[in-house]
């Protein structure tokens, strides 16, 4: 009896002060192996072993982090963090789909929202690996009737085309437009065409954060490949890099299986731009994206000097004190007070707001994705800069309301 009381008074010493995500499921069962807690791909790496020292550190902090600024009533997604595809944290909390009970575990694909964008990105870049495009052709090299002469597929990339959002075109057609129709990524390079709205700026003159850049990417993906999105990313990222977790949304089919997505417990209607993709669209886990994030430290999947093309920012050059730029699909920031540069990618879409950031200097991935409306997922930039850079400071600046989300 009194080894009984003691095996309890221990386990539940243990319970209570252990950090959360290494009760969660990939830390807690018999399964917990070190091949449970690797996350590999399909192509050669040259990154370290991980020590137990650093690891012990990290996870201590990442879970204070966690549960104080991420982990509440008003988030519901999935978290990881790893470095050199070791999983160093983990968490996974709340419901894929509230109605039939399904909840969300490592192996649920969430709405990536705009970091949907860093994989079309990517896979632009392995086309122009396989010379199939250039960064510099200009995009009536493959859709004739564009009618935006000077725009390159650098300039959508970067979003300094000036492009018109087709979230405003309702606005700039009025009483024209019809409220009802899903819209395709076709139709959009179709409104473009016919009637030929005017640019918000002139090309390669100004950033402005515009998602039709990434639908024209998508078309462009198609006609180089000769396949659909859906198909094409399939090819040249999920299955090179084993991303099994991985698809691109079909509106048609997949209604009724993709993960949902919350305001508190009302599910976000599907709505007219439901339909477009490579600004959005592409539905992923954690463990996938960490894959897909070790896929750029290897020269046999991505060409390393033509990745730094991603990562050099095309719009701050002259701007003093710059506290943030755009690269090619990808954010960055400038952290205080040495200016050290930080990549990263936000998303938002209906009740999906979610965050991808890969420290590249110190091979670490850290992603945070929710499926219920709130601006939780963003704190991990403040958690990656407190971290993993020499920011010191844990918050940036205070978290806004629950509903006020940004990208």
């Amino acid at each position: 009896m009194k080894i009984t009381l003691i095996t309890f008074f221990l386990s539940a010493l243990f319970y209570i002060s252990s950090p959360k995500a290494v009760l969660s499921d990939v830390f807690s069962t018999s399964r917990i192996t070190e091949d449970s807690l690797t996350i590999k791909i399909p192509f050669p790496l040259k990154l370290g072993a991980v020590s137990d020292t650093y690891i012990n550190e990290k996870r201590v902090k990442i879970d204070s982090f966690y549960n104080k600024n991420i982990n509440s009533p008003y988030y519901s997604g999935s978290f990881i963090v790893a470095k050199n595809g070791h999983i160093i944290y983990e968490d996974y909390k709340g419901y894929a789909n509230v109605k039939t009970g399904k909840k969300i575990d490592a192996a649920t694909p969430i709405h990536l929202a705009s970091i949907s964008k860093v994989l079309t990105a990517t896979a632009i870049l392995r086309l122009v690996q396989q010379d199939n495009i250039t960064l510099d052709q200009k995009v009536t090299d493959w859709l004739p009737k564009f009618p935006y002469k000077s725009t390159t597929i650098r300039t959508l990339l970067n979003h300094r085309s000036g492009l018109p959002h087709y979230a405003n075109f309702p606005a700039l057609m009025k009483k024209s437009w019809n409220r009802k129709k899903v819209l395709t990524n076709q139709e959009v390079y179709e409104i473009l065409a016919q009637k030929k709205l005017k640019l918000l700026s002139a090309n390669d003159t100004r950033f402005d954060y515009c998602n039709t850049n990434y639908v024209i990417l998508a078309l462009i993906i198609e006609k180089a490949t000769g396949l659909n999105y859906r198909k094409a990313m399939q090819e040249l990222i999920f299955k090179p890099l084993g991303m099994n977790n991985s698809y691109v949304f079909n509106f048609d089919t997949d209604k009724e299986t993709a993960s949902q997505s919350y305001r508190g417990n009302t599910i976000f209607p599907w709505d007219q731009f439901d339909n477009l993709y490579g600004d959005k669209n592409i539905y992923s886990t954690p463990r996938d994206l960490v894959k897909f994030d070790l896929g750029t430290y290897s020269p046999e999947f991505i060409n390393q000097e033509l990745l730094q093309e991603a990562y050099f920012g095309y719009s701050a050059g002259n701007v003093k004190n710059a506290v943030k730029d755009y690269g090619l699909g990808m954010r960055m920031r400038f952290l205080p007070p040495t200016g050290e540069k930080m990549v990263y990618h936000n998303g938002w879409w209906h009740g999906n707001n979610t965050s991808f950031i890969p420290v590249k200097k110190d091979t670490v991935t850290v992603i945070c994705l929710g499926n219920k409306y709130s601006n939780r997922p963003y704190a991990t930039l403040s958690m990656a800069s407190s971290l993993f850079y020499k920011k010191e400071t844990a918050i940036e600046k205070p978290l806004p309301p629950e509903t006020e989300c940004e990208e």
